[in-house]
């Protein structure tokens, strides 16, 4: 890394630039062993300043032509659509670099264009990540256009980017055809109408794509009727490894769509129904259903679902009943004394473990409680694997495929 810092600053002294501290921080260090570097802007332990299109006009320059740089992490940052340029002409320079995270920076759609157009040669990116920057429709569409021509991106996340209905449908279009693309994250669109098209588009395409392991379609609004047309097809998928359908509403109705599927589909194996509305019957349809010899379903959030007794206590008994279930939250629903035992007994007995729920069992006057822990899904995002804990849970992005899933690469006992 000596070599990237001396380039560094002697770029900008040529582009009378002060160097930025963060930068020089980084560049001070080993490089980790996989090639990944990592400028964020919200660590706040280093007190680091954010990443402005000035710092970035400089360093990309200093990272062009380096082969060692495989992981560019550039989240939390203050890049603009002036600093998408500066990424997008790095995109296309670099025959290396294999992932690209821009979550939460500022870039628009006009960034989200040359970032679209520098991809269309590119042929080392495996993994894009857009979340949080307001692309808008009109860059959610450039996206769209790039996947059809480029042919080696198997990863994106375009979530909380105030999607269309428009583009997320172009998304799906070109899921029909891209034969490259394992996970998709097209979580909290801006949708204006009930008719669910986006829903339904989405389920065309898990008839016909045998690729896609992973998909997120969080705050898309879906009802049961929307669940319904996306059972319709995982019955006759058997690639889709990870869905999550969180924040929707979701009722046992929809549940006992998702629990059939269960019942016949052998692959599914994550599934986030986290803050919707199944309640109890809900819970007792899929339970029932995870019993069932066919269900291979490793792990299962419905945190905050108004899941009462009933539905949690049938939920543990099927844990009992398969081990093929290991991880299991449950937090936000009515955690009832004897919910609170059951718990207690499965974590005390090590069938479930405390690292693979989101509840910790304590005592109270001789009474068995449980605590929210700080686990959940989305420690099997990517992400989570840089900065160890679920201190950006208030995101949704893309998990890891390595493989069959990229959820599992990160817990491997997933995959056991």
């Amino acid at each position: 890394m000596e070599d990237l810092k001396n380039r560094y600053v002697s770029l900008c002294v040529e582009s009378l630039k002060a160097p930025n501290a963060c930068i020089l921080e980084v560049f001070a260090e080993n490089m980790s062993r996989d090639g990944s570097l990592k400028l964020t802007g919200n660590d706040r332990l280093k007190h680091r300043d954010r990443l402005t299109d000035d710092d970035m006009l400089v360093l990309t320059k200093t990272l062009k032509g380096n082969a060692a740089i495989k992981d560019l992490d550039l989240t939390y940052n203050c890049i603009t659509d002036k600093g998408a340029v500066y990424v997008a002409d790095l995109i296309q320079a670099s025959e290396s670099l294999q992932s690209l995270d821009l979550m939460c920076n500022n870039i628009e759609a006009d960034g989200a264009e040359v970032i679209a157009k520098s991809l269309h040669k590119n042929k080392s990116l495996r993994k894009l990540r857009m979340t949080g920057n307001k692309i808008g429709n009109k860059g959610a569409m450039q996206l769209a256009t790039m996947l059809q021509i480029n042919a080696t991106l198997e990863e994106v996340d375009v979530s909380d980017c105030d999607l269309a209905t428009q583009s997320v449908i172009a998304f799906a279009i070109v899921l029909h055809n891209n034969r490259r693309i394992h996970a998709i994250n097209v979580s909290r669109p801006l949708l204006f109408s009930l008719q669910e098209e986006t829903t339904v588009h989405m389920a065309q395409v898990l008839k016909v794509n045998k690729t896609l392991r992973e998909l997120h379609m969080g705050k898309h609004g879906m009802t049961d009727t929307g669940v319904e047309r996306l059972c319709e097809a995982l019955k006759i998928n058997f690639s889709l490894r990870y869905l999550d359908l969180c924040c929707n509403r979701i009722t046992r109705d929809g549940a006992k769509s998702l629990s059939e599927v269960l019942k016949q589909h052998g692959t599914l194996e994550i599934l986030d129904l986290s803050f919707n509305r199944i309640e109890d019957d809900g819970a007792v349809y899929i339970s029932e259903a995870v019993t069932h010899p066919h269900s291979k379903l490793k792990a299962l959030s419905v945190t905050s679902n108004n899941i009462g007794k009933t539905g949690l206590m049938s939920l543990s008994e099927a844990m009992r009943l398969n081990s093929c279930l290991t991880h299991v939250y449950i937090w936000g629903n009515r955690l009832e004394e004897p919910v609170c035992v059951d718990f207690s007994q499965l974590i005390s007995s090590g069938r479930l473990l405390e690292e693979h729920t989101d509840v910790s069992p304590y005592e109270v006057d001789g009474r068995v409680c449980l605590a929210e822990a700080s686990h959940g899904l989305r420690r099997h995002y990517y992400w989570t694997s840089r900065y160890g804990k679920d201190r950006d849970s208030s995101n949704s992005a893309l998990a890891l495929i390595a493989s069959e899933s990229m959820a599992l690469q990160i817990y491997p006992d997933l995959h056991s």
